[in-house]
């Protein structure tokens, strides 16, 4: 059966962390405006050129923090765009109210979209969620095609991570997740390792997805590693070694026996 299963949760300050920024375009994280028992989770903002796109906003109660302090950033009619990369409560529980009090379109993987008005959405607002198709898809922000690549498998059935091409920064979603690291990001990937191993062992379902996106990572210019759960991974060698290790590791079925154990 699977070992190395035991998930570890940190609860990090809550800090607004400036990823990267060039002329008109900016990458920002909010690191933990969770609480209590909730699953510690980055709320990432990419800005170009005044135009907004916010990645996996997050539940109810992250709702509430995170559009509190979006104006330190950003203007709410700034936001254009809504990313949910899977169908988890800590990506998507939220959605209507984003929806609601924003003009913002959202997206979502087609795989999905039946499930999502489970969530409370109102009818006169469903139709802004535009599915993504299994292929993926380009998404244009402040003049910027961003890349919205299939992660399939990593760990949801339909799953999605987001490439901005200017800033070389590739969003994970829960690919690269470290559970109760001591930084926010790092470049040390040999000292940061252990903090994701339990979880891609556990929540990724088998090698053959994994190989599959280190193949497609290895086409992409990418400078930082920006995953939903714990600490970015900074800089190109960093990440290189970050794409070998996903490229080598056993997980989920691989690790499994051959019957299931009856209580």
């Amino acid at each position: 059966m699977i070992k190395n299963a035991t998930i570890l949760w940190s609860y990090g300050k809550k800090d607004m962390i400036t990823i990267s920024q060039a002329q008109n375009s900016k990458a920002v994280m909010f690191h933990d405006l969770g609480s209590g028992h909730m699953v510690q989770a980055n709320q990432h903002l990419i800005i170009k050129n005044d135009e907004t796109m916010i990645l996996d906003p997050g539940g109810h109660k992250v709702y509430t923090s995170l559009f509190s302090q979006l104006s330190s950033v950003v203007k709410s009619t700034s936001i254009k765009y809504l990313f949910f990369s899977h169908q988890d409560p800590d990506i998507i529980a939220a959605a209507n109210g984003w929806l609601m009090m924003t003009d913002a379109r959202a997206f979502l993987s087609e795989l999905w979209m039946r499930f999502i008005p489970h969530f409370g959405i109102d009818q006169y607002v469903i139709d802004r969620i535009t599915p993504i198709p299994d292929e993926g898809m380009l998404v244009n922000l402040g003049g910027i095609d961003l890349k919205f690549i299939p992660a399939h498998f990593l760990h949801s059935s339909g799953n999605f991570q987001v490439y901005d091409p200017e800033l070389k920064i590739l969003y994970t979603g829960d690919l690269g997740a470290s559970l109760g690291a001591p930084w926010q990001e790092t470049d040390d990937f040999d000292a940061h390792v252990q903090y994701m191993d339990p979880f891609h062992r556990r929540y990724i379902p088998c090698r053959k997805a994994m190989k599959m996106w280190a193949n497609t990572a290895r086409k992409l210019d990418i400078e930082i590693i920006a995953p939903q759960h714990g600490a970015m991974i900074k800089t190109p060698v960093a990440v290189e070694k970050f794409i070998n290790w996903i490229d080598g590791l056993e997980c989920g079925l691989d690790l499994m026996g051959d019957s299931f154990p009856v209580p």
